[in-house]
């Protein structure tokens, strides 16, 4: 086969596509040259090529917020990330971006999460303190495991999204929705903290941590759904043939508030919530030392490195499992 169907949507990009979005014929390209496919474009194969790995399955059995949570509509990391994908490509079509590359970082973002979410990555952080590689941060796992352990040879955009992703608990500014080194890296950026904020006040709800938000949050919505749509609505509005990704100073200075809100009234602060992130912390701690002092770990897999891989990549069962086994 030819590449004309390839090179047909590529002709379809430059028509199609605003001047501000990236073009899958003018990637830099991947850092091992490949032939093309005849059918997709590069930005499709990295999504296809992440969506197929081992790294993103594994994802259904992570935390979002709530560990090992009893009822069956809580959030998991893979829930999160296809939430992600949804709002990003929602915004990045509305703004004619590609939507391809944004897709493909969407659900990139998260394959280095460790069990236990944010906890576990603080606990893991902990642990390489004093020792090489010194920190641990989620979206330069994500890269190491797309890059080194899947080996999937993703192009250079698709990379750059994906380490540029988080803002972790920093507030957003005014700067983050330009681009990091496309505006579709930055749609996801922003994207991102508009899922998280939306599902885990929802799950909150429903784990009973909260009865609900503040009263000057309302403009927002009351549900999911409501506040999703405010936000994209005004993102979308204040983006639309601009060079970046803009909030409303009022939905900017709001989603900042509410971060600070739910770090204290969800992520850190509820009794129940820190006794299941000591436990957490404590069975990663565990696991570390027993791989790295004890030298146990599995075939290929050495050092410190190996352990932080092997971690990195277990779900929570996996890790719990891991952790009551330990001779």
């Amino acid at each position: 086969m030819d590449h004309g169907v390839r090179d047909g949507i590529e002709a379809r990009e430059r028509l199609w596509l605003s001047p501000y979005a990236a073009l899958a014929a003018e990637s830099k390209g991947r850092r091992r040259p490949e032939e093309q496919d005849p059918i997709r474009t590069c930005f499709q194969r990295d999504r296809d090529r992440i969506l197929h790995s081992k790294a993103f399955r594994r994802l259904k059995h992570k935390t979002q917020v709530f560990i090992a949570p009893a009822g069956d509509h809580f959030r998991t990391r893979l829930t999160h990330t296809l939430e992600v994908s949804q709002i990003a490509r929602t915004v990045s079509r509305a703004l004619r971006l590609n939507e391809d590359l944004t897709e493909a970082i969407a659900l990139g973002h998260d394959v280095g999460h460790p069990p236990f979410g944010h906890t576990g990555e603080q606990a893991l952080d902990e642990c390489l303190r004093g020792l090489e590689p010194g920190s641990f941060r989620h979206y330069d796992q994500s890269l190491r495991v797309l890059d080194v352990m899947e080996d999937l040879n993703l192009t250079e955009e698709v990379r750059d999204g994906i380490g540029g992703h988080s803002k972790g608990q920093k507030d957003l500014s005014s700067h983050d929705g330009e681009a990091i080194s496309t505006l579709e890296a930055a749609s996801v950026r922003i994207a991102d903290r508009i899922a998280y904020l939306s599902h885990d006040i929802d799950d909150a709800v429903r784990a009973g941590v909260i009865a609900g938000l503040p009263e000057r949050f309302s403009w927002l919505g009351s549900n999911q759904s409501q506040r999703i749509k405010t936000m994209v609505f005004d993102v979308v509005e204040h983006s639309l043939e601009q060079p970046a990704i803009r909030l409303s100073p009022k939905l900017l200075a709001t989603m900042n508030e509410l971060k600070d809100w739910m770090f204290e009234n969800v992520y850190l602060e509820p009794e129940r919530v820190r006794t299941e992130a000591a436990e957490a912390k404590q069975i990663i701690h565990r696991l570390f030392n027993y791989y790295v002092v004890g030298g146990n770990l599995p075939e290929g897999f050495d050092g410190v490195q190996g352990a932080v891989d092997y971690i990195a990549g277990m779900t929570d069962r996996f890790a719990i499992d891991a952790n009551r086994n330990l001779r």
